[in-house]
């Protein structure tokens, strides 16, 4: 008689070690399918902490990273603080009204001028920086204004000291920073970008809305779930997919450094929205967002610029995600709505308000309990590469875009038409 005993789950042989080189290999070659083979790409490429940093030197640092809005930095003064892959770093709008994106550690002794745990705020207005350790002084603009007790120091010049400036950009009203300053120009690679949401004057609206996430999951969990609405038909379904089905939407052709999806109404609710607007009727939401072009009226635009400015364009709003990857299997998230300043004075604006806020905390938080499931689901030894639909064609495109960061490149402009959709060949050979 076999008295082989099978061992118990946690007995059983740990999931063999990889390499961050390994995982690197594997996601390339699964980038390197076309979209009808495509695979989910290694469950160590969401959880292995030594890849998180390859990934970190060679997809985030080495691009243009989203921190603020120039909404949050009006005055001089102003001030955005945070924590950004190990940098602690403080977006400024000086006295020459330039906004920097400083360093906040000290010339001093690297103490962070605005630590966690001495309530300082991550947003406000200052007339100067000041180090809470030997109480250095700095000029909005990083340089040294004053030191107590340094004049015995020998050759001490306060010129020579001041915190550290990265690379920074603002393009439609956001502030960038690319950490390792050797990115093309942003206003370069977002140029298409730009043009597809010209319509849309981010740089003249106000953040209405704010909703902070700590998410036990990695980054491209957050972005896989942003960019593709397959999963309206589960995590969704009784809130957008009843009005804007998973099944229609679609994804422009692959472009270098952008996703652009569209998430079309159903006919009904498109129907309905352009009767309302014939008669004059005020449609629920806020102001609408003037000479917006028809389609763009009754569909919403999903974007994600890379590697991570997540951006979405409505008819009378438009909703920007601040992702901060942390670690393997952490990142911390602020969704913002955005919206046009003259809503700002409407007596119904606070109701408005409250109405909007619990809709949108009600499906991000059906989105921060997929993702959380699915990092779960990432760690177990049963996981297994899966394949992908049509519908996430963009995850697809994310796998290619940080493939190719991984060999020092970005993908190629596809010249043709969508693979799905209303402007596929196939759609418009048929018309």
């Amino acid at each position: 008689m076999d008295m082989t005993i099978a061992p118990a789950p946690s007995e059983r042989a740990p999931v063999r070690a990889v390499t961050a080189g390994e995982i690197c290999a594997e996601v390339i070659a699964a980038a390197a399918l076309p979209l009808e083979r495509a695979t989910t790409i290694p469950r160590e490429a969401y959880t292995d902490e030594d890849y998180f940093r390859f990934e970190a030197r060679t997809v985030l640092e080495s691009g243009w990273l989203c921190i603020a809005h120039v909404s949050q930095l009006k005055e001089t003064g102003s001030f955005v603080a945070l924590d950004l892959l190990g940098e602690p770093l403080a977006a400024v709008r000086g006295r020459d009204g330039a906004i920097r994106v400083l360093s906040r550690v000290c010339a001093h002794r690297a103490m962070d001028i605005m630590p966690d745990g001495f309530d300082f705020p991550r947003s406000g207005q200052s007339p100067v920086l000041v180090c809470p350790y030997h109480r250095w002084v700095y000029n909005l603009d990083g340089s040294l204004r004053g030191c107590a007790e340094m004049h015995r120091a020998e050759n001490f010049d306060n010129k020579d000291w001041r915190l550290g400036e990265f690379r920074s950009a603002t393009w439609k009203g956001f502030v960038f920073v690319n950490l390792d300053g050797k990115a093309p120009p942003l206003a370069e690679q977002y140029a298409d970008f730009g043009k597809r949401i010209a319509p849309w004057p981010a740089e003249d609206m106000e953040i209405a809305i704010s909703l902070h996430w700590d998410c036990e999951f990695n980054w491209k969990v957050m972005i896989e779930n942003w960019m593709e609405s397959y999963h309206h038909l589960g995590a969704h379904r009784d809130t957008l997919n009843a009005s804007m089905p998973g099944e229609n939407t679609w994804t422009d052709a692959e472009h270098p450094h952008f996703i652009r999806s569209h998430l079309p109404f159903t006919e009904e609710l498109a129907a309905e929205v352009r009767a309302a607007e014939a008669s004059g009727k005020k449609l629920p939401g806020f102001h609408p967002i003037p000479g917006l072009p028809a389609s763009d009226r009754v569909e919403w635009g999903l974007y994600l610029g890379y590697p991570c400015f997540m951006f979405l364009t409505t008819s009378d709003r438009v909703l920007w995600y601040r992702l901060l990857p942390v670690s393997a299997e952490r990142c911390k998230l602020e969704t913002m709505t955005l919206v046009m300043r003259d809503n700002l004075g409407d007596p119904d604006y606070a109701a408005m308000l409250a109405s909007e806020t619990k809709m949108l905390r009600d499906f991000h938080t059906e989105d921060m309990l997929v993702n959380t499931a699915v990092q779960r689901g990432l760690r177990s030894r049963k996981v297994v590469r899966g394949r992908l639909s049509h519908l996430e064609e963009p995850v697809w495109l994310i796998h290619r875009y940080i493939a190719a960061r991984f060999q020092g490149t970005y993908p190629a402009e596809a010249m043709r038409a969508p693979y799905y959709g209303p402007l596929s060949r196939s759609n418009c050979s048929a018309t």
